[in-house]
């Protein structure tokens, strides 16, 4: 995307999401995502993957919105604990989440033999994760997500909202200035449901063949220095290059070109 552009769709499309850019370190989660509704309406969605934090996130979100919409990524390896909670969601809050998938086990088998997530990790991920986020991203002009700055360094300098110069869309982090006491205090003040396997010590959940219980993100591809799986990564205003700064932030940015 061009600067022209981006600033067409900053001056013209949503006027005032700059501003609240510029501002939005000094919101609350729950006054982020409100506002991040009102302004997005349904080119706003939230990406679902079912952890502490979108627990969190989803109770917020239907608050504000009772139709917000909201997606997730399907790889068909994900935990039944998983799934569990996904019924659960969408019963507690009378909603229905968008799903996109990946190919198939079936298929990846017979395309690319077996587990390519460790013959070929990045091409697994390209195919069941990223690929998918693409599609979901399509219609979309702003995604909220549960990236928080204490997960890991690549995350470390998250904008609560800024410009996703890797998917071309603005990304509010409403959760970026929690921490783990942040997240369970609420859910148990409130009662919501979360996912099983965090009682198991699984901090960060995946998928079954490359999660371990861990504290952090120290369970998500054990044995190898993978932090990202391609979905927050740094252009996508997770963390070392957040885009805060485009906006006024003090995080620098990659701008788009």
């Amino acid at each position: 995307m061009s600067v022209v552009r981006f600033r067409a769709m900053q001056e013209t499309t949503y006027p005032d999401v700059a501003a609240l850019a510029a501002r939005s370190e000094e919101l609350t989660a729950q006054e982020l995502v409100a506002a991040t509704v009102e302004r997005f309406g349904d080119r706003a969605s939230l990406a679902c993957s079912f952890q502490k934090e979108e627990s969190v996130l989803l109770d917020l979100l239907f608050h504000a919105d009772p139709k917000a919409r909201v997606f997730a990524i399907d790889t068909h390896y994900l935990f039944p604990e998983t799934y569990e909670l996904w019924r659960e969601v969408e019963e507690r809050y009378d909603t229905t989440i968008e799903v996109f998938e990946g190919p198939s086990a079936e298929e990846l088998a017979a395309k690319h033999g077996a587990a390519l997530w460790e013959t070929k990790p990045d091409l697994y991920l390209s195919l069941a994760k990223v690929e998918p986020l693409v599609r979901a991203l399509g219609d979309l002009d702003c995604w909220i997500t549960g990236v928080r700055r204490d997960q890991s360094p690549t995350r470390a300098n998250a904008p609560k909202l800024g410009w996703d110069a890797q998917h071309e869309l603005w990304k509010a982090n409403p959760l970026a200035d929690w921490n783990d006491d942040d997240c369970w205090a609420y859910i148990r003040e409130h009662g919501l449901p979360y996912n099983a396997l965090h009682d198991r010590g699984y901090a960060s959940i995946g998928d079954t063949h490359s999660t371990i219980p861990g504290a952090g993100r120290e369970g998500r591809w054990a044995g190898s220095d993978r932090t990202e799986c391609g979905l927050h990564g740094s252009r996508s205003g997770a963390g070392e290059a957040g885009t805060s700064a485009l906006l006024g932030g003090s995080v620098e940015p990659t701008p788009p070109t």
